[in-house]
């Protein structure tokens, strides 16, 4: 039996730098052979496994000569040593192996290797939550918008604190919902943006990103009914 390229994909905000589609895009990138995607959408890398949906399934597919391919190995776990050995082992048990696209420690079995990723994983993460705090604290205090800008909206040229309608992407989304209301798929969708030459934000259209598109404007929709 051949075997399968299963991608793990994690953000722990919906709109991030290394977000999504980035992961997906350097996944493809690594091997455009890819027979599934699975992914967990604003979760921490930090939480335990049973709140972590995507990865369950992604490991419950793997089988025997199987990859499972991140594009960094933060994205299965950071800063738990125990907790990335345990998904370690899961894979291993389903013969199946781990294979990073930035390659830190992934392949082969050097536990010396492994401890020292998860250390700087672990160092990261305090970085980061410092910044991100200090951050924020400072455009809160200038009143300034902490969130990203969702999809079909832009700032506004003259006032970075406020939101503006996209035109070009607000057309998009309308077509985006159009196609699902008819019974598209999310890759046909993507397969149709692209091919009638509408660009995305990130390198290409994915599934994952016209998922991401529908449940926002869903949610956004769910919010003005209220």
């Amino acid at each position: 039996m051949p075997t399968k390229t299963i991608v793990y994909l994690r953000t722990s905000t919906g709109w991030q730098e290394f977000g999504i589609d980035a992961q997906l895009d350097q996944c493809h990138a690594f091997n455009n052979k890819i027979d599934a995607v699975f992914s967990d959408e604003g979760i921490s890398g930090t939480v335990s496994l049973h709140k972590r949906p995507g990865l369950l399934a992604a490991i419950d597919s793997l089988q025997n000569g199987d990859v499972l391919l991140v594009a960094r190995r933060d994205r299965l776990c950071r800063g738990d040593p125990v907790l990335i050995a345990m998904i370690e082992r899961l894979v291993e048990k389903r013969g199946a192996r781990i294979i990073s696209v930035a390659g830190e420690g992934t392949e082969g079995d050097d536990p010396t290797n492994r401890l020292i990723v998860d250390a700087f994983a672990e160092y990261e993460i305090l970085l980061v939550k410092a910044r991100t705090t200090a951050a924020l604290s400072s455009k809160k205090a200038r009143g300034e918008r902490t969130g990203g800008v969702p999809y079909g909206y832009k700032l506004h040229p003259m006032n970075p604190k406020e939101l503006v309608i996209d035109e070009i992407e607000q057309k998009i989304i309308v077509l985006i919902k159009t196609l699902r209301e008819t019974g598209q798929s999310l890759q046909k969708i993507a397969d149709v943006l692209t091919a009638q030459g509408y660009k995305p934000r990130g390198k290409n259209w994915h599934r994952q990103t016209i998922k991401n598109i529908l449940n926002f404007t869903h949610s956004e929709r769910f919010k003005h009914d209220q």
